[in-house]
């Protein structure tokens, strides 16, 4: 559908302060929501379909036939009731009362006789039965949509988990739960604990990607782009093989992110956060994540233009794309600062030849106008990212040079003054010797006694170590000389 068809939806959201894509969108929707499975499937469409006035229809009407093949009945509400804001008249907008009666009758039935199972298991005392039951029925509560009850269940597994391979299991399940609630924490915890005990359990190997994918994507949430480029740059192309169908999951890790999302997250964190000197050594050198940068070539075409100094085309290929970033549910809400780092770093790399340069030449080489350039230059140096000044009359960015005759004459003053105080101190030393006042050590004990003071009353060889050893320097001043 047009834009100019845009339903009045849209303008109600932007002045409520959310961000509309209304650039066409580079990818099929049909085939993107195809490389995922499971809840996020529906996250994804339902991002899509609230905040793209292209794809808000095909999105919507899928969120809610996905929502009506699980069994989480808050969110095919939460479906229809988006959909009804958009297209009041749409068949589907109206809610299913009599699917929302029946599946909402199964899910509690379920949720009973999990849970009388897990309660005959118990008494059973037999720790692979518990087990399995916690896991079955932390599995039902995550597909009903009930995170924390779902977490603490697959939490008691740990307790009943009998090999390694149990416990991995037990973590990747916790480890899902806690991105989808968002609990960041909860999920470097669990990765941590497990990477510790990597060299002991070779196993641990086969799921390295998912952990290092979880990773990135907690510290992503979190706005550290260099930390979260680590362990997106250091996932292992394992990931890249796996079958999207392969419903074991070994290997894939689609119920969260795909091989195409590690290489977009990962070159972007990294664009964002490293210099060329590490983008070219830790990126486009780097063996594993070459793999996956093989999957998104925009992605290594504008790092590769980066590094290469070729700033306005970077930035030119990232502006293309960044109306799909926008509808992926872990790039939204930090690409405006991503391409804001981004932005900023291509400034500061392309100013560094220079002295002064116009602002007529920089807004030509980034492409916009002197006045934007200007706010934009203007903001950099208040936050200390721009070391220069702008020159309003002339229109001129003028870097900060240091006079370096200046610090020659400021450094050999600073040694001046610090020869000077070392003189006085040795000076100060010798008249101490020469007046008798010499603090002497008392064998044994740890305060000296001095002339005419008690013992104790001052610490051992006061300033020895500042003036050197007593009885020497003695052609300082005699007895009697002023000090001035």
């Amino acid at each position: 559908m047009a834009a100019y068809n845009e339903p009045e939806y849209f303008a109600r959201a932007e002045k409520l302060g959310h961000i509309i894509v209304r650039d066409p969108p580079k990818f099929d929707l049909e085939a993107y929501i195809a490389n995922y499975r499971g809840r996020t499937r529906f996250e994804r469409l339902l991002l899509i379909g609230s905040n793209s006035t292209h794809l808000y229809f095909e999105a919507l009407k899928a969120a809610v036939a996905e929502a009506k093949q699980g069994v989480d009945v808050q969110r095919y509400e939460a479906a229809v009731t988006a959909l009804q804001e958009v297209t009041p008249n749409d068949p589907d907008a109206k809610p299913d009362i009599a699917w929302i009666e029946k599946t909402s009758r199964q899910v509690k039935a379920q949720t009973d006789h999990l849970e009388l199972e897990l309660k005959g298991y118990k008494n059973n005392l037999i720790k692979e039965s518990i087990r399995m039951g916690y896991e079955d029925l932390g599995r039902h509560y995550h597909a009903i949509g009930e995170l924390t009850p779902a977490s603490k269940a697959f939490g008691k597994m740990r307790e009943f988990c009998i090999t390694h391979q149990n416990i991995l299991v037990m973590s990747l399940h916790v480890i899902h739960v806690s991105i989808e609630q968002q609990n960041w924490h909860s999920v470097q915890s669990n990765v941590s604990k497990l990477r510790l005990q990597a060299a002991k359990y070779p196993e641990t190997e086969f799921v390295a990607a998912k952990f290092s994918a979880a990773m990135g994507i907690s510290y992503l949430a979190q706005g550290l782009f260099k930390e979260a480029a680590s362990h997106f740059l250091d996932t292992h192309p394992r990931m890249i093989s796996a079958k999207i169908d392969d419903l074991a999951g070994k290997d894939t890790y689609n119920e969260v992110l795909t091989p195409n999302d590690v290489a977009v997250y990962g070159g972007l964190c990294a664009l964002a956060s490293m210099t060329r000197e590490e983008l070219q050594r830790r990126v486009l050198e780097n063996s594993s994540f070459r793999n996956y940068l093989g999957l998104e070539p925009h992605i290594r075409r504008a790092i590769t233009a980066f590094v290469s100094s070729k700033y306005s085309t970077c930035l030119s290929i990232l502006n293309s794309y960044k109306g799909d970033y926008l509808l992926d549910i872990y790039l939204r809400p930090h690409i405006q600062e991503l391409y804001g780092q981004v932005r900023s770093k291509a400034i500061q790399q392309y100013f560094i030849p220079f002295s002064c340069v116009t602002l007529s030449a920089l807004a030509k080489a980034f492409d916009t106008d002197v006045p934007s350039i200007e706010v934009e230059l203007t903001i950099m140096i208040k936050h200390g990212s721009l070391d220069a000044r702008i020159d309003l009359v002339d229109s001129l960015l003028l870097a900060n040079t240091v006079d370096g005759r200046k610090k020659v004459h400021e450094d050999a003053l600073m040694m001046a003054k610090e020869y000077e105080r070392t003189a006085y101190l040795r000076i100060l030393r010798m008249e101490t010797l020469n007046a008798g006042l010499e603090v002497k050590s008392l064998k044994g004990q740890g305060y000296m006694s001095m002339s005419g003071l008690g013992a104790g009353d001052g610490p051992t060889n006061v300033g020895s170590e500042v003036f050197g050893s007593s009885g020497q320097g003695r052609s300082g001043l005699r007895n009697g000389g002023k000090f001035g």
